[in-house]
């Protein structure tokens, strides 16, 4: 990786002209980009209260989560963030395999002329707390204890690591910044959707600074987001479909908000979803293989009346029949 040690922000930036929102906040950049720094999404549509929250991570050191259902962009908001401010960025997904060692460092055997020497090599958290790099833990509702208490020594306001094994105290880079994405505030898995996460060490929450949630777009928003995303849709027709689409995404949520269905489209099932539609040609078949065929079957008729009523057309006969053999 690239040393980045004396790497230090040289710059300010406009939130308004860089964000288009309205505020005279600034905020520290980079003039250089790095091989770590996002690339930028030129049609990506920010959230103002929440780019307004990762702003001030960045700003003023604030540790910030970002919380809200799948497919919203949580992760993806963080790293355009980032990219605008030419910020370079690393993200560890705290799935079940991530341990303790993975974020401490471990001992390892190397090469040193022609000789074999065991070498303590560091983990993630020791070589970003070294560098002017923000770094994003994905999915942090669902890490291992362990490796939640290794990150709870980094969240106090100094955030001083101790690596035992060295008998070393690492301080953090003054341009050391810390994120954290989650599908849920802690509490575990209380809807249903997101098995294997953990209910959360309070004690731990209390220590993010800022907790922003991102919730599901307004339709002519997301509207937009799927059209700059699949422009061949970008005529009066593809609009009129994909506003069907979308409203169809929407019933969706409503129906699992009300305990009729327990899967919702979120932003990015819709995007697959007209994507697929370039490919097949045919909406209904890009709706089964994008989004129904991932369904209880006990609810695809609930699903498939949701296509009807936002279509005016009824899913293929065939695999209505099918359907209803169950």
């Amino acid at each position: 990786m690239t040393d980045l040690s004396q790497f230090q922000p040289d710059r300010q930036v406009s939130v308004r002209e860089a964000f288009g929102i309205d505020s005279d906040m600034t905020v520290p950049a980079f003039s250089e980009r790095d091989d770590h720094v996002p690339e930028v999404d030129t049609v990506y549509r920010f959230n103002p209260d929440v780019t307004l929250a990762i702003l001030a991570g960045f700003t003023r050191n604030r540790r910030v989560m970002v919380q809200g259902l799948h497919g919203t962009g949580k992760s993806t908001h963080l790293e355009q963030v980032a990219a605008r401010l030419n910020w370079p960025c690393v993200r560890v997904n705290l799935d079940g395999h991530i341990s303790r060692l993975d974020l401490v460092g471990k001992d390892a055997i190397v090469l040193r002329d022609g000789q074999q020497v065991t070498e303590f090599q560091e983990g993630i958290v020791p070589w970003a707390l070294q560098r002017p790099v923000a770094l994003i833990f994905d999915e942090y509702d669902a890490g291992r204890p362990d490796v939640m208490f290794v990150i709870q020594r980094i969240l106090e306001r100094d955030g001083k690591f101790t690596l035992l094994d060295q008998n070393r105290v690492i301080r953090p880079h003054p341009s050391f910044r810390l994120f954290a994405t989650s599908n849920t505030v802690g509490l575990g898995n209380l809807s249903g959707m997101y098995h294997g996460t953990q209910v959360l060490n309070q004690a731990q929450i209390d220590r993010w600074n800022i907790v922003a949630t991102l919730n599901y777009l307004p339709a002519e928003e997301e509207v937009a987001i799927v059209l700059a995303r699949v422009p061949g849709k970008n005529n009066d027709l593809g609009r009129s479909l994909i506003r069907s689409m979308v409203a169809v995404a929407e019933l969706t949520r409503k129906g699992f908000a009300t305990g009729d269905i327990s899967l919702l489209m979120s932003p990015r099932t819709v995007i697959t979803w007209a994507e697929n539609c370039e490919i097949f040609r045919n909406p209904a078949l890009a709706f089964r293989l994008s989004f129904l065929n991932k369904c209880d079957e006990s609810e695809r008729a609930i699903v498939a009346e949701y296509y009807q009523r936002c279509f005016g057309e009824e899913l293929d006969e065939s695999w209505m029949r099918e359907a209803g053999r169950h």
